[in-house]
């Protein structure tokens, strides 16, 4: 297959180094600045394309991938994350699917470290304080936070991410609980210290932190449910990296207004960028933007997979990170 005649649409803007690299190698039609692709441009760019490199804010669903031309063979998706690709109808219709496993995780498991401590030691009402100029100097229980040594920290999928989290949680201290839909062989658990729960109701009544940092699947929609938030510690705090979906957000927002946990640090929302805008009202909660892998080497790091894939699809081998069905 030659590559001068494949056909690549790339839906946002990548790094300078990856655009350059990519059009050297094929026929890109790069996207325009600013925002994502609206749905109809994402058809028109379904049905001119070979390869589709598409990110997170790029729903490709059945129907879409319905309207796709026959020439559209892979989709090979700038991020790890495959939740907003219909993946199985991708396979019916002959189409590969790839991402870009492993280059995110230690900057993700920084930012569940980042997040933990901003919201245990009130980081964001300090530099509030700071910016509006209110400050009244030092006093011994002006905002008290609490320590992460000694406490328990509950982790909600144990991957590469998870993993990289409790190694961190471990050297402040941390006593290391998770949840995941296999125990871990001894080689992994063993060095961490790692307390298996095989009932998540279990692991939410002991963690004083919850870590969410599994995948968005059917399987995992609003495993933090309602019922789910009630059992925590009322003292205890939540952080999510991973899918925003996976924790009922109006539960957790109701629950925070009321006092019922004592923090919160979110860093993805169950609706995307429409975040409740109660959250925003209460100080205990840290929001970020969705910046759990944002450093320049991560960014440049997925374009390197997305092109490895890309070129060994068009020498006619099979993408090294190709995602089938049974992964999710």
């Amino acid at each position: 297959m030659s590559t001068k005649r494949l056909s690549v649409v790339v839906t946002r803007r990548l790094p300078a180094p990856v655009e350059e690299r990519m059009a050297e190698l094929f026929d890109v039609h790069p996207a325009p600045e600013g925002a994502p692709l609206d749905r109809e441009a994402l058809i028109a760019a379904l049905q001119e394309a070979d390869i589709l490199v598409p990110t997170i804010t790029d729903v490709i669903d059945a129907p879409l991938l319905g309207a796709a031309g026959d020439r559209l063979r892979l989709i090979a998706n700038y991020g790890a994350g495959v939740d907003h690709i219909d993946v199985a109808t991708a396979r019916q219709r002959g189409i590969l699917v790839s991402n870009t496993p492993g280059v995110l995780t230690e900057d993700t498991a920084d930012m569940g470290m980042a997040l933990m401590l901003a919201v245990l030691r009130r980081m964001t009402e300090g530099m509030a304080k700071m910016q509006d100029g209110v400050w009244e100097g030092w006093a011994p229980e002006a905002l008290l936070g609490t320590r992460l040594g000694g406490k328990t920290l509950g982790i909600l999928g144990m991957g590469r991410i998870g993993q990289a989290l409790a190694r961190r949680a471990r050297v402040f201290g941390m006593d290391i609980h998770y949840h995941n839909r296999r125990r871990l062989h001894e080689g992994l658990e063993g060095p961490l210290e790692a307390t298996f729960h095989e009932r998540l109701d279990s692991m939410v009544t002991t963690a004083d932190v919850i870590s969410v940092n599994c995948p968005h699947t059917p399987s995992t929609f609003h495993l933090l449910n309602a019922r789910r938030l009630k059992l925590m510690k009322p003292t205890a705090v939540i952080v999510n990296t991973s899918r925003g979906e996976v924790i009922d957000e109006n539960a957790l927002t109701r629950m925070l207004r009321a006092g019922d946990l004592a923090g919160a640090g979110l860093d993805v929302y169950e609706r995307g960028r429409g975040v409740n805008p109660r959250l925003r009202e209460l100080p205990n909660v840290v929001l970020l933007p969705h910046m759990g892998s944002a450093t320049r080497e991560a960014r440049l790091e997925m374009g390197e997979k997305v092109l490895i894939n890309m070129q060994t699809f068009a020498d006619g081998h099979r993408p090294p990170d190709l995602v089938v069905p049974s992964m999710l």
